[in-house]
């Protein structure tokens, strides 16, 4: 369900959707790690202006974590 939502919304902030890739690795039980991948054109827009964008999605995610459980760390890569 999170890993649709991020794949989903980041793909409509960015200008080259088609390289958005999202994955999870499961750190511990109930701890999570979400990687972003985007173009490195795109890698600002994802972070936004004083992180704002990264924020608001991380907000999204912890409502997720509330009917969940699980703890979400979101990062965001460029594309090599």
């Amino acid at each position: 369900m999170v890993v649709d939502f991020v794949t989903e919304y980041t793909k409509l902030l960015v200008s080259h959707p088609e390289d958005i890739s999202v994955s999870v690795k499961n750190i511990e039980e109930n701890y999570n790690e979400i990687t972003i991948v985007a173009n490195s054109q795109d890698v600002g827009k994802l972070i936004g202006k004083e992180g704002r964008m990264i924020n608001s999605i991380k907000t999204v995610i912890s409502a997720c974590k509330a009917k969940g459980g699980s703890n979400y760390r979101v990062n965001v890569e460029s594309k090599k």
